[in-house]
């Protein structure tokens, strides 16, 4: 049995931590990897230097709306929420001088409340509210609810519950999450393993930086959970080695856990015990790849295991070893803290809950929107990114990032769904939307992505390491207008070869960025040549 009491005593002193705030203004910065870059360091310094006793200042993770910050917001003690935008350090300033003097700050049109009230927010309803890495503020908000649920219960009821929330990962496979711990609970072994993959090193995704940074503890909270449904004694958060800010609040809210108490007699008191450890990554597209992930962790090149043996057979040291997103995760807290019907409703009946998209490009307002399965790209970039502006129009959508393609305009209203949304080659991958206005070239812009897609090669595969460079020597015979029929069969026939031999995902997917440009916009490749 679990130790009821420590739930008890984290919620009394969650209560007791925020009533000595109550009469006090609660100054909240959102802090993240997008917002330092405009200058939210020196806004939050600005703060520390002016505040005097009657206010305190929380350090949050962003929003998800980039366009718009740095993001501070004011609560008076009466309740009375003031949210600002775009600030600077001399703004903060004066609004310093505003509570001092117990006078409401000045009220800033918010033109955010349209990107994030137009979005269906479960694992984002907290981010850019909460500090980040304060304990008692998540537990506030029903933090570690859910995981003490879920070992109150005993571990194959807890795999049964996410197969009936029909929960699929979130990494770009989608494959079911019940079925992978299933399989990794009953393989044999001594030590088992959980590894949250926080790679994300594909351009134009940043949607896990964001869970890290704004909602640490739900990520911890449904690994914790993961670990005691498939048997695990060891957590992994293996993060991005360029997202530092990720890892210090990572590294922070594990800290916090261990000395609340959290894993001092099991998980949450099941007798369970469980160690967690942060690795940084070894750099790279392939990294992402979890048998790729695997050989880093253990000292190895970063290059694919042949498979199978599958992780959950044989991966850490070749133990079972079950690979999640760090998204996928996530969802694990609102699963065990609510009817799993909550979840279920939202969505569709093949993929239920919510995906996170990096939406990026030419639409007014870029961020990370978070939007039921089912939602058209249509809805994504009008509603929820404001369009293009009046001067502009879409050229194309990029979706799944390089290992996808270019979706034209005329197919906005495609829905959101996991796996191959489109033909030619479109996928969602993890999650990247691109909008492109008719300022770029179709053509040129493939060619970036099968460039990217060769640099980012491993080079342990023939296929792969031989053949994405060769795409990309084709695609420049047609933008230097010398290509021939042949050229034009050469290309659709080396990306289907590469699709089919490579060894691992990464590689596999490496063609579609010319299966797209075949399929959607063949007529623009053949003004290229002159020689057809």
């Amino acid at each position: 049995m679990i130790n009821e009491s420590l739930y008890k005593q984290l919620q009394n002193q969650a209560k007791l931590d925020l009533s000595a705030k109550t009469d006090k203004y609660r100054v909240t910065v959102q802090l993240g990897h997008c917002s330092s870059s405009l200058g939210a360091k020196e806004v939050m310094q600005s703060f520390t230097d002016h505040l005097t006793s009657n206010a305190y200042m929380v350090v949050a993770g962003c929003d998800g709306a980039c366009f718009n910050g740095p993001k501070v917001s004011v609560e008076s003690p009466d309740g009375s929420v003031v949210n600002l935008e775009k600030v600077d350090a001399s703004i903060a300033v004066r609004i310093a001088t505003l509570i001092e003097g117990n006078m409401s700050p000045l009220r800033f049109d918010d033109d955010a409340n349209e990107f994030t009230n137009n979005q269906t927010r479960v694992l984002l309803n907290t981010c850019g509210e909460i500090d980040a890495i304060n304990l008692s503020e998540y537990v506030s908000n029903k933090g570690y609810y859910g995981l003490f649920n879920a070992v109150s219960s005993e571990p194959d009821k807890v795999i049964e519950r996410v197969k009936s929330s029909g929960l699929r990962g979130r990494g770009g496979a989608y494959f079911p999450t019940a079925l992978k711990w299933q399989g990794a609970r009953k393989a044999k072994g001594g030590s088992k393993y959980i590894v949250v993959n926080s790679e994300e090193g594909e351009p134009g995704i940043f949607k896990d930086r964001h869970l890290m940074e704004g909602v640490p503890h739900k990520i911890i909270e449904g690994a914790l959970i993961a670990a005691y449904a498939v048997g695990a004694e060891h957590i992994f958060f293996y993060i991005n080695a360029e997202a530092e800010l990720s890892y210090e609040r990572m590294d922070s809210a594990v800290k916090e856990i261990i000395d609340a108490g959290i894993l001092k007699d099991g998980i949450m008191g099941s007798k369970w015990p469980v160690k967690i450890e942060i690795r940084k990554g070894a750099g790279g597209y392939v990294c992402g790849e979890e048998t790729t992930l695997i050989n880093t962790m253990e000292g190895y090149r970063r290059e694919p295991r042949l498979r199978p043996p599958f992780p959950t057979e044989s991966g850490y040291l070749a133990s079972p070893t079950i690979i999640n997103n760090a998204e996928t995760l996530a969802n694990l807290p609102y699963i065990f803290a609510n009817p799993v019907s909550n979840f279920k409703a939202i969505g569709t009946d093949n993929q239920t809950g919510t995906k996170l998209i990096s939406l990026s490009g030419a639409v007014k307002r870029t961020g990370l929107a978070e939007v039921p399965f089912g939602t058209t790209l249509k809805y994504l970039v009008d509603d929820i990114g404001g369009g293009l502006p009046s001067s502009k129009s879409i050229k194309a959508i990029g979706i799944g990032g390089p290992s996808s393609g270019l979706l034209p305009p005329s197919l906005i209203e495609t829905k959101i769904s996991p796996g191959n949304i489109r033909d030619g080659g479109i996928i969602l991958g993890a999650g990247g939307v691109i909008v492109l206005d008719d300022t770029i070239q179709i053509v040129e812009s493939i060619r970036h992505l099968a460039a990217y897609n060769a640099d980012e090669s491993c080079g342990k595969c023939t296929p792969c390491r031989e053949g994405t460079p060769k795409l990309v020597e084709l695609i420049d015979k047609f933008i230097d207008q010398n290509a021939t029929n042949d050229d034009l069969k050469e290309l659709q026939n080396l990306a289907l070869l590469i699709k089919d031999s490579s060894l691992c995902g990464l590689g596999q997917a490496a063609g579609n960025p010319v299966f797209s440009l075949i399929h959607f916009y063949n007529d623009q490749l053949l003004t290229f040549a002159n020689r057809i």
